[in-house]
């Protein structure tokens, strides 16, 4: 896949983060739940990783 513009959102509840990866081109969204203690970085790498494979999967 090249490499695009991803959005990341994170929304944190209690001990938990959910992140939610966005690709603005296409609208597609793929989100992911992981612990609060855990890095940005390796939640925004999961849902961005998640996004690939949904995108590879409907296309």
């Amino acid at each position: 896949m090249t490499k695009r513009e991803i959005f990341v959102e994170f929304v944190v509840q209690g001990n938990v983060v959910k992140a939610t990866a966005i690709d603005p081109a296409s609208g597609m969204e793929a989100s992911i739940v992981g612990p609060a203690n855990a890095g940005q970085v390796v939640l925004a790498e999961a849902a961005r990783r998640k996004l690939e494979y949904v995108m590879k999967k409907k296309s």
